[in-house]
């Protein structure tokens, strides 16, 4: 009776070890299938700055112990659509220049993706006052080839067959500085593209500084008596004081008591200034018996960089009071 009462009891006891290594199973096996399970890729938008710097010693800066650092380039990737993508950087070999200077521009072009880019444009906007000097492009490696490179104006345009896969290439030209570039901004813009890829852009900027050489110069004029209206000022034939002469960039300029006046750092081209006749009452224009341009308020000169030019104004009494 003793032995038919434990049977029972460890059949229960075994029931309820499998019962148990049963769930034990079944936790395990769901733990695998969400530890494997597959991740889903995400899109995101590359973005990748460059921290390349470049320093130099202002003369002009008081404090020119102190090595100023400038940011040198930047570097920016478009959305990544698959495994296509394009980097560009531009540096330069200096990062400060003047007029009259040569400056050498690096192009890095890298192809990030698995597939070739076919074929590559490369673009660069030079900034206001920069000029190309002609025949200076040099790409490495040889591989590939460029097949075309149109300068336009400040705009240039390299045409490469084909660059292949996790490969690189370097485009390499020179500017010169012209007095007109200490009136532009010094930054360009170069881009990369190819069909299929996003297009990838760099940043230069260039701090200019204007140097020895300026692109301005000096107007200098008298406002006179003309008695014998050949628009002459000859002895016996006084200036005017406080006559005023506006000129076309909104200066606003006044006559000492010679009737002299002056304006120096004037913008060169052509340069118009304008007699103020309310500013001198009793007074009108004198008639100029010999040049018919002249019979005018205004005088329009050609200012040359860096050079000289005169206007005078010729006026009489508006009652003839003096007149020989």
């Amino acid at each position: 009776m003793r032995v038919l009462k434990n049977r029972p009891r460890g059949a229960v006891r075994h029931l309820l070890k499998a019962v148990s290594f049963f769930l034990v199973g079944v936790l395990l096996s769901t733990l695998l299938v969400y530890t494997h399970a597959p991740v889903m890729p995400v899109s995101a938008q590359v973005q990748i700055e460059n921290t390349a710097s470049g320093t130099f010693d202002d003369p002009s800066n008081p404090n020119r112990n102190r090595l100023l650092v400038v940011p040198a380039n930047t570097t920016r990737v478009g959305t990544s659509t698959g495994n296509q993508l394009l980097r560009l950087t531009k540096t330069a070999d200096k990062s400060a220049a003047e007029p009259g200077d040569v400056v050498i521009y690096r192009l890095l072009v890298e192809n990030l993706s698995t597939v070739a880019a076919t074929p590559l444009t490369v673009m660069d906007n030079l900034p206001r006052g920069l000029e190309y000097i002609e025949d200076s492009v040099n790409t490495a490696p040889t591989p590939p080839n460029l097949t075309s490179f149109t300068p336009s104006g400040r705009q240039l345009d390299f045409q490469f067959d084909s660059l292949a896969a996790g490969t690189a290439l370097q485009i390499l030209y020179a500017v010169t500085l012209t007095p007109d570039s200490v009136r532009g901004s010094g930054v360009n813009v170069a881009s990369a593209s190819a069909p299929g890829f996003p297009t990838a852009q760099a940043e230069f900027r260039l701090t200019i500084r204007p140097g020895i050489l300026s692109d301005c110069g000096t107007i200098i004029g008298r406002v006179f008596v003309d008695k014998n209206f050949d628009g002459e000022q000859q002895t016996g034939e006084p200036g005017v004081p406080n006559a005023v002469i506006y000129l076309d960039d909104g200066n606003r300029i006044i006559a000492d008591p010679d009737g002299l006046f002056s304006m120096a750092n004037v913008v060169s081209g052509n340069r118009v200034g304008v007699l103020d006749l309310s500013s001198l009452p009793g007074y009108t224009l004198a008639p100029n018996l010999y040049r018919l341009e002249n019979n005018s308020q205004s005088r329009l000169v050609r200012l040359e960089a860096g050079g000289l030019a005169r206007m005078n104004f010729a006026v009489t009494p508006t009652y003839g009071e003096g007149q020989n």
